[in-house]
């Protein structure tokens, strides 16, 4: 099998394509990256000269590049978005184009493409919204509250849209929060591992009691691999774990990981539009097989030991040193 997977270079990407070259010796996967701040190919520097792997710069609202990039594989795995939600608040536009143009350019590809037999859209459980008691399930309406909310809900209609009216190979994944080597230092986990590591405060949005379910990425990529092989098209899928986790008790017990104490803590104004809770259902994926393989605090023990053993790799990121070398070799 050959896959492209888009935004190859950002962190839930390039865990996936190291775990489908591990697991698959005999697939080939192109990496089609933009390399904007989040895309980094140092995550995938250990495995960039596997044979079945390769890289191209570019973006997918580019039509000519997607549409000749679809013509040469099976499948195609959308991983490519802005995803920082303070950032959306900030500038919403470029949301706009990532999330839901590149992804139409990605639909019509697959569209001119017949050789192209599965799409699988990677979304978030953020597009329903906040909800206060119980669990989202897949066929529940949309209610974002963040412009990267609001963009991933357009795109995944736009997917259900193009599944339905041109019968295309296509699933739409919601997943919950997911954590594990390779995140850029702006989200949760990994910007408080290394402000600990750096003895700097951990900033807590209002009194850290939104709450969040988390997954690890090894995990992620396990469901995505089972619904690539074994997903139902047409259909979306949950990828939740039913770990959830107030701010507050993820920022605890990364203190007690790392030793540290509450006067680490450092409590910031609250974020427009905060969601108080995400949660979803995960009945419909566990029903082909998916049972999440990391226990979270296991996890997050491990995660704590690799930002210690890779200072390198996110002291580059918050210089800003990471993109020279890369800048160099493909251009700005």
């Amino acid at each position: 099998m050959k896959i492209l997977v888009t935004g190859g270079a950002g962190f839930g990407a390039s865990n996936f394509i190291r775990y489908m070259l591990n697991k698959y010796l005999d697939y080939e996967i192109i990496n089609l990256d933009k390399l904007t701040y989040a895309g980094n190919l140092a995550n995938l520097k250990d495995i960039e000269d596997n044979k079945n792997y390769s890289f191209i710069k570019g973006d997918i609202i580019d039509s000519e590049l997607v549409n000749k990039l679809a013509s040469q594989v099976d499948a195609i795995i959308n991983y490519a978005a802005e995803t920082h939600v303070d950032r959306s608040i900030l500038d919403p536009e470029s949301f706009i184009n990532s999330n839901i143009v590149g992804t139409y350019q990605l639909l019509e590809a697959v569209k001119n493409n017949k050789n192209v037999k599965r799409f699988i859209q990677i979304s978030t459980d953020e597009v329903f919204g906040s909800i206060k008691e119980g669990l989202f399930k897949e066929d529940d309406p949309f209610k974002p509250n963040s412009p990267y909310a609001a963009a991933k809900a357009s795109a995944d209609l736009l997917c259900r849209s193009y599944a339905k009216t041109f019968d295309l190979p296509i699933i739409v994944t919601h997943s919950c929060n997911y954590y594990g080597p390779y995140q850029f230092p702006e989200k949760l986990i990994p910007l408080f591992i290394t402000n600990i590591i750096e003895e700097k405060k951990v900033p807590v949005y209002g009194k850290g009691d939104n709450i969040r379910e988390w997954i690890h990425t090894d995990d992620h990529a396990r469901a995505v691999d089972l619904l690539l092989h074994k997903g139902v098209t047409g259909e979306v899928y949950n990828i939740g774990t039913g770990n959830e986790k107030t701010n507050m008790e993820i920022t605890s017990l990364i203190l007690e990981i790392m030793g540290k104490g509450d006067d680490m803590i450092e409590y910031v104004k609250d974020r427009p539009g905060h969601d108080w809770r995400y949660a979803i259902d995960n009945s419909k994926i566990k029903a082909l097989g998916f049972k999440p393989e990391v226990d979270f605090r296991e996890g997050l023990t491990e995660l704590v030991n690799w930002y210690k053993n890779n200072s390198k790799w996110w002291q580059d990121i918050k210089s800003g040193e990471y993109k020279n070398y890369y800048n160099k070799q493909y251009g700005k």
